[in-house]
């Protein structure tokens, strides 16, 4: 269908979006950057057109029983309005909505904006990638909660007399809102075929054997990062022989020395098969402190070993509770 040549003009060759008929024919066109809200020649009124940039921060809506406001408010600049048949708000607002989420950065390129829905001061925003949740008297402002596909494990939906509870389980909590039953089919519908796309998967029980699974593979990889950092004994006490005080060093009385003199020109035999190697036996230890050294060491080689099998022992108690969820 042809646009009118004003509209033509304004756009200068920028896509569209989406397109709205606002009745008669004025129309209502989103760009990537910018809403344009098109007014026909009527018996009052002359032709005309209003450009909204998406760069608001706060996207406000009020409806009456023939006409609904949308407000966007650009923060110093200003706010800005423009009315729509009621009959009409949601299909204008779902694609005003995704042009702002582009702008502000809250979507990425190429991240397509799924379904839009308004429970009283509820909205919820499902995307190709995330779920955007914003509760107060506006659609959105810069107070809202979002959560990634990366991060969820699982879907829930509680079915009550009035509404249905849709619990996400994010990490390790879990996120929950309400929408009214008449609503909530559709919801559901959205949201599981956003979340099962984005992994890859069919449906629900796909996704939370998929996801265990990922949990399953990067704990294993932890606990084997785990044990290879712990083999370490860190500053503990020396390794033997290099700190066992030399004999002919602890002993200088001169009787010692004199003996020195008669024996340095002869080389001394290699016993312990050592030879110039630069390496001396440990020998028989019969100093105190020594031995005293040993006993530490042996104290925390003891204490190293306790502390992995406790830790083997979780592991095991962790991998057997993941599997039993799966």
């Amino acid at each position: 269908m042809s646009l009118p040549e004003l509209v033509r003009t304004t756009l200068d060759d920028e896509s569209v979006a989406a397109r709205v008929d606002l009745g008669g024919e004025d129309l209502l066109l989103v760009t990537p950057t910018r809403t344009l809200v098109y007014r026909a020649e009527g018996l009052l009124s002359d032709e005309s057109i209003e450009e909204y940039p998406h760069d608001a921060e706060y996207v406000g809506v009020e409806e009456g029983r023939r006409k609904a406001t949308i407000t966007l408010d650009y923060g110093l600049d200003g706010e800005r309005t423009f009315t729509v048949p009621t009959a009409r708000l949601d299909q204008v607002l779902h694609p005003v909505l995704a042009g702002v989420l582009n702008a502000r950065g809250i979507t990425d390129s190429g991240e397509t904006i799924k379904r839009t829905f308004r429970f009283s001061e509820l909205t919820i925003v499902i995307t190709s990638a995330r779920l955007v949740r914003h509760i107060g008297s506006a659609v959105w402002d810069e107070e809202y909660d979002e959560y990634h596909y990366d991060d969820v494990t699982d879907l829930d939906f509680e079915e009550g007399s009035v509404a249905t509870s849709v619990v996400l389980t994010v990490g390790d909590r879990q996120e929950r809102f309400k929408t009214p039953n008449d609503q909530a089919r559709a919801l559901r519908e959205a949201l599981v075929d956003a979340v099962c796309a984005y992994h890859g998967v069919d449906d629900v029980d796909a996704l939370r054997a998929a996801t265990t699974t990922t949990a399953e593979d990067d704990v294993e990889e932890e606990d084997a990062d785990t044990a290879e950092d712990t083999v370490s004994f860190g500053d503990g006490p020396e390794p033997l022989g290099t700190s066992v005080p030399d004999a002919d060093e602890s002993d200088s009385s001169p009787a010692n020395a004199d003996a020195e003199s008669e024996t340095t020109d002869e080389p001394a035999p290699d016993r312990d098969g050592f030879g110039t190697s630069g390496f001396e036996s440990a020998g028989v230890v019969d100093d105190p402190a020594v031995a005293e050294e040993l006993a530490a060491l042996r104290k925390a080689v003891e204490e190293q070993n306790e502390q992995l099998e406790r830790q083997q022992q979780t592991i095991q108690q962790l991998i057997e509770e993941l599997r039993r969820r799966g």
